[in-house]
């Protein structure tokens, strides 16, 4: 039985803790550190005690790349411009990389830089990453990667309602209108007051109505699978309760299709087995029945009166749209069953 060793850059955060859970139950993964700036010397069960039964794991200095001696595979959960100051020292070492942040998820360094502010520190890795969002990326490409850039919560829960669409060339690529709702943890566990609970509590509001940062993964995914240029129109939103993102999109088709028909082209697309689930017509997701879970489920939905549909998508934004994800990836990148570790079902209520 081989054995993955792996460590976690940026432990300390809702997406490190989640990657420590759901690695822990798998016997054939060993982790060997874990880092957080914060929180440095303190043990995993002390930042997160829901994870005392866990491995036993101090948390190392950030700076401290000695650990990464040895290890097979690091997930790079660290923030935004700081990942891609690690990332490089990382594959240096011999590590393969999982990076969670935005750093490498965008293959032009201009586009970058126009959207994050800051001109990037690693450009020439950025034709290298491969971009890992397994229902719709090669796994031949994931398998040999060194560097895989885990993918956006929003981005997924929009690529994959799309995909199938985009894929055929069936919708109007400049006629995409893409509304999220996201959970509180998709800001991150640094303290914010946007994410006080008396500040989100009994409301719901929209943020970065235009220009949000994940509109070029987005377009960029949705172009790759069109074979054409690809604009949206994104807007998200925060909702309060803690984990969770619901996408509804409204497209306009090419073609005019019955429900079965645009039904058929999704269970199709997806088949059965896989972390997308397709809803039979006349269910809709709902965000409670995928939490804690790598699942994705989609509804598709004709509007009779203007022609339109409309493709709603849920997902847990620390799984499937974080940690998760990033499983999965490593399971393919080892030539593992893709659904390793992951084969939980979703917690309910």
């Amino acid at each position: 039985m081989m054995t993955i060793k792996v460590g976690i850059q940026g432990a300390s955060g809702y997406t490190g803790g989640e990657l420590v859970r759901l690695l822990a139950r798998d016997p054939e993964v060993s982790i060997q550190f874990a880092t957080s700036q914060r929180f440095a010397g303190q043990p995993m069960s002390a930042i997160f005690p829901h994870l005392g039964n866990g491995p036993e794991l101090i948390c190392t200095p950030l700076d401290d790349l000695s650990v990464v001696e040895g290890c097979d595979l690091v997930f790079c959960a660290l923030p935004h411009v700081t990942s891609m100051e690690v990332v490089p020292e990382l594959l240096q070492r011999g590590a393969r990389v999982v990076d969670l942040s935005a750093d490498f998820r965008i293959v032009e360094a201009e586009t970058y830089q126009s959207w994050y502010g800051v001109a990037h520190k690693a450009p020439q890795l950025l034709s290298e990453a491969v971009y890992g969002l397994p229902e719709l990326t090669d796994h031949a490409e994931i398998k040999k990667a060194r560097l895989v850039a885990n993918p956006g919560c929003y981005p997924t829960s929009a690529l994959l309602a799309l995909a199938p669409l985009l894929y055929n060339r069936l919708i109007e690529p400049d006629c995409i209108v893409i509304d999220s709702k996201s959970g509180t943890s998709g800001a991150g566990r640094s303290p914010s007051q946007g994410t006080l609970f008396s500040e989100v509590q009994e409301g719901f509001k929209s943020y970065k109505a235009v220009g949000h940062r994940h509109t070029p993964e987005i377009e960029q995914g949705l172009s790759r699978l069109s074979g054409e240029k690809v604009s949206v129109r994104f807007s998200p939103h925060l909702i309060p309760q803690s984990r969770g993102i619901l996408t509804t999109c409204h497209v306009k088709p090419l073609v005019q299709r019955s429900g079965q028909e645009w039904q058929a082209l999704y269970e199709s697309y997806y088949g059965k087995g896989g972390f997308v689930r397709v809803l039979s017509q006349g269910n809709l997701p709902a965000t409670n029945h995928v939490r804690g879970s790598n699942h994705c489920h989609l509804s598709v939905i004709v509007d009779e009166r203007t022609g339109w549909l409309v493709v709603v998508s849920v997902l847990d934004n620390l799984v499937k749209g974080a940690a998760g994800q990033a499983v999965q990836n490593m399971n393919i990148m080892f030539g593992r069953e893709e659904a390793k570790g992951l084969d939980q079902l979703p917690l309910f209520p």
